[in-house]
């Protein structure tokens, strides 16, 4: 597969044995305008049955790659991990819970491939697509900590939180190996150093999202938005 004509789609997944199976199937089918797809999943140390039914699917899916981490290191590293692997002209970051749909695909690849953009953020909070409705206070720190990272970065981001990201495949893993952040600070440090990489074209676009509750498996909690307040300061100087 050529590198140019072939994206990489990044699965990181921590326990997520209810939906790992449904997101593989319909990143597969998902429309990529044209792009062939290397699609890597990185079971992060789950405790589930998310290892074994990885197993399970690679055999359907002959461009599914499958790392399997010893133990529960977060999201970023699991991002990070699969970054080094991948070989992709363009890289998606896909959540595993399907709150964020590949069927929003072809709007995130636009502006790359059209030559408009270098990095796309799909924004939550610019779409007339459809949300589901959860929690205020959610919506809140995500509103505090996009603006706290705006303020350092000079950009003008809607959605700094996003869970979907998508960006040239050289660009990110030129920027992977100096990637710290281990679990959910990836969001903040990715963008403070894609901010300060000269004449980048950063594009947001307008996203769908389909939220789950905690009694859903949603993990990411207050401390967590604590963490990334710290996390946009720290980058923002070192």
């Amino acid at each position: 597969m050529s590198k140019k004509r072939t994206v990489s789609i990044i699965i990181p997944a921590y326990n997520e044995a209810t939906f790992i199976s449904q997101v593989v199937e319909k990143v597969s089918q998902a429309d990529t305008l044209g792009l062939a797809k290397e699609i890597i999943a990185v079971d992060d140390g789950s405790t589930d049955k998310t290892a074994s039914i990885l197993k399970r699917l690679k055999p359907r899916f002959p461009n599914l790659k499958v790392i399997h981490l010893p133990r529960n290191l977060g999201k970023g590293a699991a991002v990070k991990r699969a970054l080094l692997k991948s070989t992709g002209g363009i890289i998606i970051i896909q959540d595993a819970d399907l709150e964020y749909s590949p069927d929003d695909y072809p709007t995130l690849l636009q502006p790359i491939i059209s030559g408009l953009a270098d990095v796309v953020y799909g924004s939550r909070f610019i779409s007339h697509r459809p949300h589901r409705v959860l929690y205020f206070w959610h919506y809140q720190a995500n509103k505090w900590l996009t603006t706290l990272s705006n303020m350092f970065t000079n950009l003008n981001l809607t959605d700094m939180e996003t869970g979907f990201k998508v960006f040239r495949g050289d660009l990110l893993r030129q920027l992977a190996p100096s990637l710290k952040s281990q679990g959910f600070n990836f969001e903040p440090e990715v963008t403070a150093k894609i901010a300060k990489q000269p004449n980048l074209r950063i594009y947001e676009v307008g996203i769908s999202y389909h939220g789950r509750t905690y009694e859903e498996g949603k993990k990411i909690n207050w401390v967590d938005g604590i963490k990334a307040a710290v996390a946009i300061v720290y980058f923002h100087f070192f």
